[in-house]
């Protein structure tokens, strides 16, 4: 009975432990999610702010709004002249699926076949088939309403970002949606996957053949601006090289015809983030959606895009504030700036304007109840709060400074909320929970998601809901690689956690410049050495993660000496940027690397005929407007060095590749580490030269 006893509270010691590293791993994944959408959100204000605050030279003029206008309003004509696909022929060698339409549940059955085997469908019925769903869902409601009195259950799926292999596991373990099997799936799509067109392809497919059993929400991610930092926008354009800009801009259509709410028997509220303490139904119920194109800004009417155009053409600047959705003129008294002299201009008037934008979306980090006097900027803000909130357990409702969109809401105000609509519970998405599910505010609240190896093989399960007419939800969790279910649990610990870290490094690394000024002042004698209770408050001070350093500390420093570290040493022990040799200029492409997946963002901001290609004189316009933002003077001739040095080919414009390829981070063995000198002073100096352009995107 002892030995009993002793081996018993050993394992659970054993098990103790792997769930606290599978906690930490977790932790680490999702603070650096939630980091990268703040930097997205601070990127895209960032050049809204340009747009805003700069008057470039007549010749510069084009360039920018190219990048920035998006005429959203195009006309029904012109949507059917743009993308006709009768123009696209198939070739006889095409062997993937063929639709016709009105679709069969053959058709969708062989599309679904021809996706499990790797098979791509042709251009030609991808338009064809996003036409037919654009048509559909302009009819839909804002809100769906769905009745379980002719259903035994209906099925609801969280988040699938691109798992195929998810959904075609969920569709196997509960059937094909049919008028028998309802679905409700409740948004993000895409991005993050690598199948997410393909995810869409079906869910439009299933929708046409059964449009009253199948609903699909508008997620976060159903967002072209979103869907340019996290991976959709660059799937769609390598899988269809011809088409796929065609393909992304009806697609763009699309989501903003996505409903935002589903409501079964008037009980339970299905959205893909959240609530307010604003939100009200009925107000979101008489939206026009698909003026809302991005939540990045508040939607643009047919006119005054048209007008803006027109004042545009006569030299006359107009403002789209993200406060209204007319254009706003500037006042007479604020002074208007050229390019050249926009690094004199008050940096202060363009901070009051970000904040003034993000308080009225709910991007900010302050609040004004009494701020939505305009219905649609009031609109504006319920879409926002509905694809981008997150529940907390305190009461109240407090801007999301975490994710950097939406609000944080607590049990009050769900129970306001749902007992002023007369519901019983609210089904959301959203956020990634280790076993796919999770209760929260009294179990009126419901978050799912469907991605199962969201992070990383083994990091979490999937899940999906039964919901009967009791409206009690039954849960359906799922693992859907095979890898994972062979592994043992050490084993699928020991691999989250390794990938976990390896992501945490590499974000250590691309903060080297601000640890390193945190580090010199918990070392004012330059000594080169901090003790470790110092370098878990710099971290912490630094990154904003809430993670657990101190228990981190053992995997991240792996020697110290008498409780010291030399964080010179340390750095040189966790990667290296390795430029190629023919890059000039290789300190600002270590700098820079801070910002690689800003970087690609914006290449993809830049390269608005989705060619793959920009220019040099492109690349000249970006870097004077960074330049202009950030108050440096960088040179002309260093930024046509640092041009030719990124086109390797020399064909005289910067492809993707090249472009990326530029700021790559590689990881080197330990033994052929070389440490740098720890002199603390040479540090400050070589800081003082870069630290200016690690300040972008905030």
């Amino acid at each position: 009975m002892r030995a009993a006893l002793l081996i018993q509270r050993w394992y659970r010691q054993y098990v103790a432990r792997l769930e606290m590293r599978r906690r930490c791993s977790w932790n680490i994944f999702q603070s650096i999610e939630y980091s990268g959408e703040q930097d997205h959100i601070k990127l895209y204000n960032f050049f809204g702010c340009l747009m805003d605050h700069f008057t470039p030279a007549s010749s510069q003029k084009k360039w920018i709004s190219h990048i920035f206008h998006e005429s959203d309003a195009f006309q029904d004509m012109e949507l059917e002249r743009y993308f006709s696909y009768k123009i696209i022929e198939v070739p006889d060698v095409y062997s993937g699926p063929h639709l016709t339409f009105p679709l069969t549940i053959s058709n969708v059955t062989e599309l679904v076949d021809a996706f499990k085997n790797k098979q791509k469908l042709h251009a030609h019925y991808v338009l064809r088939l996003l036409e037919k769903t654009l048509m559909l869902l302009r009819f839909l409601p804002n809100i769906n309403h769905v009745s379980t009195c002719k259903y035994k259950e209906i099925t609801i799926c969280g988040d699938l970002h691109g798992h195929l292999e998810d959904l075609l596991l969920i569709f196997y373990k509960n059937g094909f949606p049919s008028a028998e099997t309802p679905y409700v799936f409740n948004g993000d799509f895409v991005d993050r996957g690598k199948e997410s067109i393909e995810i869409l392809l079906v869910l439009f497919a299933f929708q046409l053949l059964y449009p009253h059993d199948v609903h699909l929400n508008r997620g976060n991610h159903e967002d072209h601006i979103v869907n340019l930092r996290y991976g959709f926008t660059k799937e769609v354009l390598g899988k269809y090289r011809v088409h796929g800009k065609q393909i992304l801009r009806l697609l763009q259509k699309i989501f903003s015809w996505l409903p935002l709410v589903t409501v079964i028997d008037h009980k339970v509220l299905i959205l893909h983030g959240g609530i307010s303490d604003k939100t009200d139904l009925n107000l979101i119920s008489k939206l026009d959606r698909q003026r809302f194109v991005s939540a990045f800004r508040p939607m643009r009417g047919e006119a005054s895009v048209r007008q803006e155009e027109a004042e545009r053409d006569d030299g006359r600047r107009r403002v789209q504030s993200l406060s209204y959705s007319t254009a706003v003129r500037l006042r007479p008294d604020i002074p208007r700036h050229s390019l050249h002299s926009a690094s004199r201009r008050d940096v202060g008037s363009v901070e009051e304007e970000l904040s003034e934008r993000r308080r009225l979306a709910g991007l900010g980090l302050t609040s004004d109840q009494g701020s939505a006097k305009d219905l649609q900027t009031e609109a504006w803000k319920q879409i926002v709060d509905v694809l981008w909130s997150d529940p907390m357990p305190q009461n109240g409702c407090v801007p999301n400074d975490v994710r950097g969109g939406g609000c944080y809401w607590g049990p009050d105000v769900t129970q306001k909320v749902l007992d002023r609509h007369k519901l019983q519970l609210l089904i959301r998405s959203h956020e990634c929970k280790q076993e796919g599910y999770e209760f929260c505010h009294n179990r009126r609240v419901l978050t799912i998601f469907s991605a199962s190896n969201y992070y990383d093989v083994g990091s979490n399960r999937g899940a999906y809901i039964h919901l009967g007419p009791d409206h009690i939800p039954h849960f359906k969790p799922f693992q859907a690689s095979r890898t994972t279910r062979e592994l043992t649990l050490r084993q699928s610990v020991g691999r989250t956690e390794r990938s976990a870290l390896q992501a945490l490094r590499m974000l250590l690394f691309t903060h080297k410049s601000e640890l390193m000024r945190e580090f010199l002042q918990h070392d004012p004698q330059h000594t080169g050495l901090i003790s470790l209770r110092s370098w878990a408050v710099a971290m912490e001070t630094v990154l904003h993660l809430s993670l657990p350093w101190r228990v981190l500390r053992s995997q991240l420093v792996s020697s110290s000496n008498d409780g010291m570290l030399n964080y010179d040493d340390w750095f040189n022990q966790l990667s290296i940027i390795q430029p190629n040799a023919k890059i000039a200029n290789t300190s600002l492409l270590e700098t820079l690397y801070k910002h690689h997946s800003n970087l690609e963002t914006i290449f993809r901001m830049i390269d608005t005929d989705h060619s793959g290609l920009i220019s040099f004189e492109e690349f000249h316009q970006t870097w004077k407007l960074l330049s202009s933002h950030l108050q440096t003077n960088i040179s002309d001739k260093a930024i046509s060095e640092l041009a030719e040095s990124i086109d390797f080919n020399k064909d005289g414009s910067i492809d993707i590749n090249e472009f990326m390829e530029a700021f790559r981070l590689v990881e080197q063995s330990r033994a052929d580490r070389k440490p740098s000198p720890t002199t603390g002073q040479r540090t400050t100096d070589k800081l003082t030269t870069t630290q200016n352009l690690s300040d972008i995107t905030r």
